[in-house]
């Protein structure tokens, strides 16, 4: 009996020693909480730039972490960031190459990966696309672009509902809501926090109206950028802020304030879907509204008969910014209530945060706003990590690291393979201080939307530290070379330039390189191209008439003639 009874305690032990075991390496696995924002450009980060704004909260992850300065996206376009990000896997493998092309749900995200090795995963904020994202235990998505004000959201649990506030807030709610009510404290998780802001139109919470529509800002050095010295696609895109950034949808005067002074309004954010925005109020909230744009829309009536176009330009400017800039002051704010949570509830640990935008945007560089082209200030996007105690803290980066490698870095950093037919590299070298397993010295680009709003042409590019080989490919066939270190505006074209002969030929060879490795060809997608200009024709396609449509397709026929 005696005999039995130690045997009972050794199987005891063992399987005490066995739990424990077990327990331990679950929690030993990180927890990962991936923020983004819609089009929040690094400029308007403090932790890369304080010309135009502090943002204390975002500095507190690079503070505790990493910050990467040369952080780029592989397809400067809201949805198939999205996709790229959720596959590894770049727009023409992934399939969604623009906004308007489905995603195609048959793709293995890195949240399914995760949840089968046993993440409590939840997603909560702006998807973009798809009413029902696979691998989330829970989420509450806004529907498309969603709302600023009193926004619906699609449930996993709850079906349709509507609530009332503002997005950024009420995403929040959701999301410490979610973490002390429904987490699973002996199981690691992974958290989609995703905001939709800054995205157009630009709708700050009501506490910040009367700090921002005061404020004037700084005009970048390019702002009245007359688009010489490139190839044609600058100067044909339609994302000027004074020609093509709307007087009412974007800059919030009153449609009624247009017609008294006969001012037609231009495109861009129509005065149809501002309105809509508008209905949301509460009367609480249209008042509040009104207190602080009515004497904007006043004095903008008494100015207006004797503004230059120079003037109206620069007025505009500071409308986008102040509303642009309001959102982001909201975005900081609730990050600091996540990070204060996480602080109080011993979460910082073992937890990597990353902090990073579906894109990056334009405030007025080149007198833009918006997204698309390869050039810096939508290329490249924010990108700051912590880790506490895995990370050194306040790091910086330089390496070419992309959207397309966060799949990978999240994997190998839970202890999953990845899928072979991922193409990012993980960031755990970079993030752990082995720089000399990081080998990338050049990175890939491909922009498919047009003909479509902003018209913006198609291009494919490789982009190093020094230079950028861009082609555009679609209706005009041109190259576009551009030397990062010398020209860090993005100014001029050296392509046909002999002093850079040799470096435009070993850029092509490259390219080509790149192109092969990324199973990348303009052949892939000629039948999306077929596609999108019959839906255009249809005037199915935001942005373009049926006329336009007809008179592209016939420039792009003919040019295929000519080849």
């Amino acid at each position: 009996m005696r005999n039995h009874n130690i045997l009972f305690l050794l199987i005891f032990c063992i399987l005490i020693i066995s739990c424990s075991q077990e327990k331990n390496t679950a929690n030993e696995r990180p927890n990962i909480i991936f923020i983004m924002s819609d089009d929040h450009a690094y400029q308007a980060i403090s932790a890369y730039d304080t010309t135009l704004i502090e943002t204390p909260n975002i500095d507190r992850i690079a503070k505790m972490g990493m910050l990467f300065t040369q952080a780029s996206v592989t397809n400067s376009i809201c949805a198939p960031s999205r996709a790229t990000i959720l596959t590894g896997k770049h727009s023409h493998l992934n399939g969604k190459i623009d906004n308007h092309f489905p995603f195609d749900t048959t793709n293995v995200t890195f949240p399914q990966l995760l949840q089968q090795a046993g993440y409590q995963t939840a997603m909560f904020g702006k998807l973009h696309f798809g009413n029902n994202p696979k691998g989330f235990d829970q989420f509450k998505i806004l529907p498309g672009q969603g709302s600023y004000y009193n926004p619906d959201f699609i449930t996993k649990n709850e079906g349709n509902i509507q609530v009332e506030g503002y997005v950024t807030d009420i995403v929040t709610d959701m999301t410490l809501d979610w973490l002390e009510k429904e987490r699973k404290p002996h199981q690691p998780f992974m958290l989609m926090y995703l905001h939709k802001s800054p995205h157009r139109p630009w709708l700050m919470a009501e506490r910040h109206m009367a700090e921002f529509t005061q404020r004037s800002f700084p005009e970048p050095a390019t702002l009245f950028d007359d688009y010489s010295g490139r190839t044609s696609a600058a100067g044909e895109a339609e994302m000027n802020i004074l020609t093509h950034m709307g007087w009412s949808g974007d800059n919030k005067l009153n449609p009624e304030v247009l017609k008294q002074l006969g001012i037609a309004d231009v495109g861009g954010y129509d005065t149809s879907r501002f309105i809509n925005q508008m209905k949301r109020f509460t009367p609480a909230q249209a008042e509040n509204f009104k207190k602080y744009y009515d004497p904007i829309n006043e004095e903008f009536v008494k100015a207006y008969p004797t503004m230059s176009k120079e003037d109206q330009m620069r007025w505009k400017y500071q409308r986008y910014m102040q509303d642009y800039l309001g959102t982001i002051k909201a975005v900081d704010e609730n990050i600091g209530r996540l990070l204060d949570y996480l602080e109080a509830n011993d979460l910082m640990e073992n937890t990597i945060i990353v902090y990073t935008s579906d894109q990056g945007f334009y405030l007025g560089e080149h007198g833009w706003y918006d997204k698309r082209f390869v050039y810096d200030e939508s290329f490249k996007t924010p990108l700051l990590i912590a880790w506490p105690e895995k990370v050194k803290a306040g790091t910086r980066s330089d390496a070419l690291v992309q959207n397309l490698d966060f799949a990978q870095t999240f994997l190998e950093a839970a202890g999953v393979p990845s899928p072979a037919d991922m193409q990012g590299e993980s960031l755990l070298p970079l993030l752990f201080g082995n720089t000399e397993k990081w080998t990338r010295d050049a990175v890939y680009y491909h922009y498919y939307e047009y003909p479509a709003e902003h018209m913006v042409n198609r291009h494919y590019a490789i982009v190093t530290k020094e230079y950028k080989l861009i082609h555009y490919y679609f209706v005009e066939d041109q190259w576009e070379l551009i030397d990062r270190v010398r020209d860090p505006q993005e100014l001029k074209n050296v392509y046909n330039d002999p002093a850079y002969a040799e470096i435009r030929e070993d850029l092509h060879r490259r390219l080509d390189e790149l192109r092969i490795k990324y199973k990348d060809n303009t052949t892939l997608s000629q039948g999306y191209i077929d596609q999108l200009l019959e839906d255009a024709e249809a005037g199915k396609v935001w942005g373009v008439d049926k006329q336009r449509a007809a008179e592209i397709k016939a420039r792009r026929s003919v040019i295929n003639d000519e080849k």
